[in-house]
C-alpha cells in the first residue's frame, strides 16, 4: 500500500493543480502549510460545485473577508448577497455560524484534530478530514466523489452508491500514509479530477493503471454503480414582484429555515403541487405569461410569475421596497435572478447579466 501511496505523490509532485488555496507540492514538502481558513472556505464552496465555479467566488470572499475573525464579523446580508450563484445557501449560513464559533470559542484560531472540527457548525466528516489533512498535514482520510470513484475502479467494486462508501472508506483509509496526508488527499482527489474521470478515463497516463483492477477488468468506464435515481418530482408556485411608481422594487427576506434562507427574495406563495396564491399586497396582478424555473437538489421548481405596478404610498403586507438606485439583481439568489430576468422593465437603468 505505501508503494501505491508513493507512486501517487510523485505524480502530484509533477501534475498539481493551480488553486489559489493551494500550497504547491514543492512548497508543502518544505514545511509550509496553508492557511487553514483559506482550506475551510474553499471546501464548504466546493460542495456541489466546481473548481472553476469556486476560484472567483473564493478570491471575492478572501477579498472581501481575508481573516475568519473579518468573516465573523461581516453582516449577514452582505455574506449572502456575495454567495449569490454558488447555490446552497444552507452552506453560506453555515459558513458564518462557523467563523463565529472559531473567534467566539477558539479565538479565531481552527482546531487541527478531525474530532475538534467535527464540533463545528457546518462541517461533516469529509470537510473535516479535508482541512485536518490539507491545512495540519494530520492523518485523515478524505472521501469525495472523485476518491469514490478512484477506490471503485483500483478494486473492481460493482456494489452501488452509496450503501458501498464504507467499503470504500475502507480502501481509502488503506492507502492514506502517515506522512504527507495532506498533499496525498489533494493528490487522490486531482487523480479523480483529471484522469479518472466520471467518462473516457484516462487509463493510458494514470500513475495507479498496473494495479487498477477495473482496468484489467476492463469495468472501468461503468463504475461507479450508483442506486438508479428518484424521478425527480416538480413543484409550483407564484411569485410576486411589484414595482413602485418611484421604481422601487419590493422584496422580502426569506425565513433563516429552508431553501433560500435568509436571502432578499421576491414575495412567493408556497411551492408545492397545489400552490395557494400569496400576493404580497392589493395591487392588479397580472399574470406576465412567463414562467421560471429552477432546479434544487430534490425537486425542479416552476414559478408563474405575477406583476403588479403599484403608487408609492401603498403599503405591503409582506417584505419591503428597495429603492431602485440600492436594488441590485446579481445580489439576488439564482432562483429570483431568473424571475428578474423574465420581468418587462419600464426602462434600460437595469439589465438582465448573462451567466
Amino acid at each position: 500500500m505505501r508503494d501505491l501511496s508513493d507512486e501517487l505523490l510523485m505524480w502530484y509532485d509533477g501534475h498539481a493543480r493551480a488553486m489559489p488555496w493551494r500550497v504547491p507540492p514543492d512548497q508543502s514538502k518544505a514545511g509550509q502549510r496553508p492557511d487553514p481558513f483559506f482550506i475551510w472556505m474553499s471546501e464548504v464552496m466546493l460542495q456541489q460545485t466546481t473548481v472553476a465555479a469556486v476560484k472567483e467566488y473564493f478570491r471575492k470572499f478572501t477579498g472581501l473577508w481575508p481573516t475568519v475573525g473579518d468573516l465573523a464579523a461581516a453582516e449577514d446580508a452582505e455574506v449572502m448577497a456575495a454567495w449569490a450563484g454558488l447555490g446552497y445557501y444552507a452552506r453560506a449560513r453555515n459558513l458564518l455560524k462557523c467563523a463565529r464559533v472559531i473567534v467566539a470559542e477558539h479565538d479565531g484560531v481552527f482546531p487541527s484534530d478531525y474530532d475538534d472540527l467535527l464540533e463545528l457548525p457546518g462541517i461533516g466528516p469529509y470537510t473535516a478530514a479535508a482541512v485536518s489533512a490539507i491545512a495540519f498535514n494530520q492523518h485523515a482520510t478524505v472521501l469525495d466523489g472523485n476518491v469514490e470513484r478512484v477506490m471503485a475502479r483500483m478494486y473492481d467494486i460493482h456494489d452501488p452508491l452509496p450503501g458501498v462508501k464504507p467499503v470504500l472508506m475502507k480502501h481509502a483509509e488503506a492507502l492514506t500514509p502517515q506522512e504527507r496526508a495532506g498533499d496525498y488527499a489533494q493528490a487522490v482527489m486531482d487523480l479523480g479530477a483529471t484522469i479518472c474521470t466520471p467518462k473516457n478515463p484516462a487509463c493510458g497516463i494514470c500513475p495507479w493503471r498496473d494495479p487498477c483492477a477495473a482496468r484489467q477488468a476492463g469495468t472501468a468506464a461503468e463504475l461507479p454503480k450508483k442506486t438508479p435515481k428518484k424521478k425527480t418530482p416538480v413543484r409550483l408556485g407564484y411569485v410576486y414582484v411589484a414595482r413602485r411608481d418611484d421604481g422601487a422594487w419590493l422584496l422580502e427576506t426569506r425565513p433563516e429555515k429552508g431553501l433560500l434562507g435568509g436571502m432578499l427574495a421576491f414575495p412567493s406563495s408556497d411551492w408545492s403541487d397545489d400552490p395557494t396564491p400569496a400576493p404580497p399586497l392589493e395591487a392588479d396582478w397580472k399574470d406576465s405569461g412567463q414562467e421560471a424555473r429552477h432546479t434544487f437538489t430534490h425537486f425542479h421548481l416552476r414559478l408563474k410569475v405575477m406583476v403588479a405596478d403599484v403608487p408609492d404610498n401603498l403599503d405591503p403586507t409582506r417584505g419591503h421596497f428597495v429603492p431602485h438606485h440600492a436594488f441590485v439583481p446579481a445580489a439576488l439568489p439564482t432562483a429570483m435572478r431568473k424571475v428578474f430576468d423574465l420581468v418587462p422593465r419600464r426602462d434600460a437603468t437595469i439589465e438582465p447579466e448573462s451567466r
